[in-house]
């Protein structure tokens, strides 16, 4: 089935509305001086009861945080680990997180679709209801030059917010909704389908773990055509979650199994190899990731633990 949109979509070619683009955002870039490794924290607290889930790194250093409670954000500086909300959250979950160059926050908002939240006034700049039929739960994003992509655990399909030349926002009727395909097997008993996602080394197509499944997609954003990436007899990503890419290295989080499990990647994403497992004795149930320098942050969502308003939270930094 073919991609479905609105009039701003049809004002740009599918090509440029759906190409990922070589010189994409959200790709991680490595390379911290290693004195902040000595002195900064490996443990920062969020406010008790906060429930975090998406992270994202923006210059500072800080760290974006989103509530899976109320929809709060909350921004940490990396240096000192001190930090406050910056934007109240509208009721309902925040997910996912990416954050652009401009200095919008893009925002997975489960079952209420996607919002932008400008990081400097903490104003929300929009918000899209994403799917077209339920059960949804809008669970991540990625960043290109020309759209932010959007994951639904609940529905076979991946949805884009098309991005102005100038990184306009688009109209709400503007979302463009591309069914999954191909080698997807959508699992309709209330498990987790597609969760994390960023794309291929070389540009050429999206990457996208199914947590129940195990599995790790190659998906054609042109068609939604997707083929499993051979793996070799690596573990199966049962309970993949965040994934972030740096150059060819995958950072896949495996939640429940409180690890970061590290791929190399042919640079059309349809293969790669396993190279190691990062664990560290203060995760607890990590669900995804992001990079600043030669470190890795993990937001410790606990969901093995029973929430309350006195629950204790906290990102925890690793090397890469």
């Amino acid at each position: 089935m073919a991609p479905t949109h609105g009039s701003f979509a049809h004002s740009l070619s599918r090509r440029r509305l759906l190409a990922i683009g070589a010189a994409t955002l959200g790709a991680a870039s490595l390379g911290t001086p290693a004195h902040a490794a000595a002195t900064w924290p490996d443990v920062i607290p969020l406010p008790d009861g906060f429930r975090p889930e998406g992270i994202a790194v923006g210059h500072g250093p800080h760290a974006y945080l989103g509530s899976l409670g109320d929809g709060s954000i909350y921004r940490a500086d990396l240096r000192t680990g001190e930090g406050g909300i910056i934007s109240a959250g509208p009721g309902t979950p925040s997910v996912g997180l990416k954050l652009d160059d401009r200095g919008r926050l893009f925002v997975a908002a489960r079952d209420a679709g996607a919002r932008v939240v400008d990081v400097r006034s903490g104003e929300i700049l929009a918000s899209y209801q994403l799917a077209t039929s339920t059960p949804t739960f809008t669970n991540d994003v990625f960043l290109t030059p020309r759209a932010a992509w959007f994951t639904d655990s609940f529905q076979p399909t991946l949805y884009a917010l098309p991005l102005g030349r100038h990184g306009e926002l688009p109209d709400a009727a503007d979302v463009v909704r591309l069914p999954l395909s191909g080698d997807w097997k959508q699992v309709d008993d209330g498990s987790v389908n597609a969760n994390g996602i960023t794309r291929t080394p070389d540009g050429s197509a999206l990457l996208v773990v199914q947590s129940g499944a195990g599995g790790l997609h190659r998906v054609d954003p042109r068609t939604g055509v997707t083929r499993l990436v051979d793996l070799g007899d690596a573990a199966p990503l049962t309970y993949g979650d965040g994934l972030l890419r740096a150059g060819r290295t995958l950072y896949a989080v495996q939640n429940r199994q409180n690890a970061i499990d590290v791929f190399t990647l042919a640079g059309d994403g349809r293969s790669g190899v396993f190279r190691r497992r990062i664990t560290d004795a203060d995760f607890d149930v990590p669900t995804t990731v992001a990079a600043y320098g030669n470190r890795l942050y993990l937001p410790n969502a606990r969901f093995t633990t029973t929430p309350t308003p006195e629950t204790a939270y906290s990102v925890v930094a690793v090397s890469a």
